[in-house]
């Protein structure tokens, strides 16, 4: 076990990771990372859940891992694993069998960790994955983790973006069946999109001028109408009226052609039209280490790029790739937003 803390660790608050569900890999990917040898954040991370959950994964999984208590305001300690304990569930859970008690404690995770980020007491947020069922199930009226943190953050304008060193896309629309899409892509959502998209690029991921691509919804954009006219009739317009925006971004391109031109480094991002046509190339690419960041919140925010995956949770093989890029991603977005505050003076 060796989890060292870099320089910085003592100058900043530390950066929050929410457990996620209690008897998903949420706790074990925590406990593998950390215990990693080399993990070697310069944010000291707090972890936001149950010690005693922790605890006892550590010893089902035989990790060598201190689980100490942690407080607002407090020093974290070295070589160990400081969690702010706010649920008890006891030794009664079951891996992969959510209960209310695990919906209502991973709800509760996420709330205090926005409020103590809000109060300045942490840097950010990163986030292990959550069931929507069980959140539910818990009494929390939201689908899933960003629409209950833009809630929160009171935020209006904001989007997914799946990040990864090779390739970063964001979604005009997202859960909706293929039959819905056409009707839900609006010169309005694709103009947002570009905009909300090249605002993260420029301020959270220190890219002054970023290059965006548009991809297209029909087959070759439309073969000039054969296959669809959205290209024509709206897609093609928002792309104009982001370049009069001052933005730049080239487009609509064939899905078929432009995540490799993205990939290849002549984009730093494709505006994508569905959920499908983003997340296939984005996960061939960046399967184990890709990160969820949600755009346009107050707050910094990242998160794994998996679910709870309640068939191997508690076997000891779940990968913490995807929650260490979380973590580094997170510092980046940190380091980038007080360099921009500290050179506009907000």
């Amino acid at each position: 076990m060796n989890v060292q803390m870099g320089t910085q660790a003592a100058a900043l608050p530390p950066l929050a990771i929410t457990m996620g569900c209690p008897v998903g890999i949420g706790p074990e990917i925590i406990l593998r990372l950390f215990a990693k040898s080399g993990f070697a954040p310069s944010l000291s991370p707090v972890v936001i859940g149950d010690g005693g959950v922790l605890r006892r994964c550590a010893a089902a999984l035989g990790i060598d891992l201190p689980v100490v208590d942690w407080q607002p305001g407090a020093l974290c300690r070295p070589q160990a694993l400081n969690v702010l304990s706010l649920s008890d569930l006891g030794d009664g859970l079951c891996w992969g069998k959510p209960t209310p008690e695990t919906g209502r404690a991973m709800g509760g995770y996420i709330e205090e960790a926005v409020r103590l980020i809000r109060q300045g007491q942490l840097a950010g947020l990163v986030t292990c994955p959550i069931s929507k069922g069980a959140l539910k199930a818990g009494g929390y009226r939201f689908p899933g983790h960003t629409e209950m943190l833009a809630d929160l953050c009171q935020a209006r304008d904001f989007a997914m973006m799946m990040a990864g060193a090779t390739l970063k896309i964001t979604l005009v629309t997202i859960h909706q069946s293929l039959a819905e899409v056409p009707g839900a892509i609006t010169f309005e959502s694709v103009l947002r999109m570009i905009s909300i998209t090249g605002r993260a690029l420029r301020d959270d991921f220190n890219l002054p001028h970023p290059r965006l691509a548009v991809a297209g919804l029909n087959p070759h954009a439309g073969e000039d109408g054969m296959f669809g006219d959205e290209e024509h009739r709206i897609i093609g317009p928002a792309v104009a009226a982001a370049r009069r925006d001052g933005w730049l971004v080239e487009g609509p391109f064939p899905p078929d052609t432009v995540f490799h031109k993205a990939a290849a480094g002549r984009f730093d991002a494709v505006v994508c039209m569905y959920h499908d046509q983003g997340l296939i190339p984005f996960k061939l690419l960046h399967f184990s280490d890709g990160v969820n960041v949600t755009l346009g919140l107050p707050i910094v925010r990242t998160s794994v790029d998996h679910g709870t995956a309640y068939d191997i949770a508690g076997k000891g093989v779940a990968d913490p790739a995807s929650l260490a890029a979380a973590v580094f991603m997170a510092e980046t977005i940190v380091a980038n937003r007080r360099k921009l505050a500290r050179a506009t003076g907000c």
